[in-house]
């Protein structure tokens, strides 16, 4: 049995530059207010960030032509550098790998789903980008490529908000495949544990909802927050007023078998995970999700598919079966889709509701449990 160090705090490292979200509306305002000039410059300068999703001082026509330069360089600093990015899906997904102020590496995955809006001929696309929180992972799980290379450190509220701000810019730029969207859904499963990271994502998650100036405007209910199950964490978050959606990634309903496909599960065995989710649903209103990884000849026996429907039966929870992805040095695959089919159909017949998840960038490394961010 893996065993994990519980220490959730990453390597320290330097400091990235002060960054326009990493500031509060209140805090903009005083930093703009530093500068010598008003306060509602720094409005301005969220609107430009925020809704027109530009950084480009020859843009900002509405500030002081000599003071542009100096307004960006101080609040809009570059964060991330692409260093290369990859499609599938001909060209609906992509893969963009990342360089940080200090060369630290990290993904992020931009996916567009096709779909005609209801009763009418037009499109009502839907836009998600899964964002890393971390770079690398301390959780240690043994099927996800992330989580075997460790930590290296957590991102900053702005690094985090960067990389939906750049899907924005690239949705609305129609450089990806389909023409000019805009994001629609961002999704905290890209590399690390969003909640080992709580207090920069909770700023990053208002920065996300919260309307213009001060954010991107996004739906709470269009963005969703992973974890593998920080009980604390879980409680602290359901207290914030947020209306975010909760995905678990449970991945086995036993102790003994979850101890070593999750190991944090030693903490916090899955009895007290799913009191915490039930609570989180309780005070939000909405239901969570279980992710589970369909691992061939480990978890996806019929008797677990059952313990799985009789844990979950009269819980505000959805289950989202993710066919197992590949990832370099794993002796592990995914279930062969009969046994999928049967695990689905007893969770059904538990009355619990199910689905398979469309796996999405599988052939570029972009898929659940796949991210590694390799130079």
């Amino acid at each position: 049995m893996t065993t994990l160090p519980l220490v959730f705090d990453a390597p320290k490292r330097t400091k990235p530059p002060r960054h326009l979200a990493d500031l509060t509306q209140e805090q903009r305002r005083a930093a703009v207010a530093e500068l010598g000039l008003p306060a509602f410059r720094a409005d301005q300068l969220s609107r430009h960030y925020f809704s027109r999703l530009t950084a480009d001082p020859a843009a900002m026509t509405d500030l002081p032509a000599g003071r542009r330069d100096e307004l960006v360089a101080t609040l809009l600093p570059e964060l991330l550098t692409e260093v290369r990015h990859v499609e599938t899906d001909n060209g609906m997904t992509r893969k963009t790998l990342w360089k940080l102020h200090d060369g630290t590496l990290v993904e992020s995955v931009l996916m567009r789903y096709r779909r005609k809006a209801a009763g009418t001929a037009e499109r009502d696309d839907r836009v998600t980008v899964c964002i890393s929180s971390q770079a690398g992972c301390g959780m240690a799980c043994p099927f996800c490529a992330t989580g075997q290379g460790g930590l290296t450190r957590n991102l900053s509220t702005a690094e985090i908000v960067e990389q939906a701000a750049a899907a924005a810019r690239l949705a609305a730029s129609g450089e990806l495949s389909g023409g000019p969207t805009r994001l629609s859904n961002v999704v905290f499963m890209g590399m690390g544990e969003p909640l080992a990271n709580y207090t920069r994502v909770v700023a990053a998650l208002h920065r996300l909802i919260d309307p213009a100036p001060g954010g991107l405007g996004l739906s709470q209910r269009s963005v969703t927050v992973s974890t593998v199950g920080l009980v604390p964490a879980i409680d602290k978050l359901a207290d914030e007023g947020l209306n975010v959606t909760l995905a678990v990634s449970l991945h086995a309903p036993d102790d003994e078998l979850r101890n070593t496909l999750v190991p944090v599960n030693t903490r916090w065995p899955v009895r007290e995970v799913l009191e915490a989710a039930d609570s989180y649903a309780a005070r939000t209103g909405r239901r969570y999700s279980i992710e589970y990884a369909m691992i061939r000849k480990v978890n996806d026996q019929p008797w677990r598919a059952d313990l799985l429907g009789e844990l979950l039966s009269g819980r505000l929870a959805h289950v989202n079966l993710i066919p197992l992805n590949p990832t370099p040095g794993s002796d592990w695959d995914a279930s062969p889709k009969p046994v999928e089919d049967e695990f689905r159909l007893r969770l059904a017949a538990h009355g619990v509701p199910v689905t398979v998840r469309d796996t999405r960038g599988r052939e570029i490394d972009g898929a659940c449990g796949q991210l590694a961010a390799k130079a």
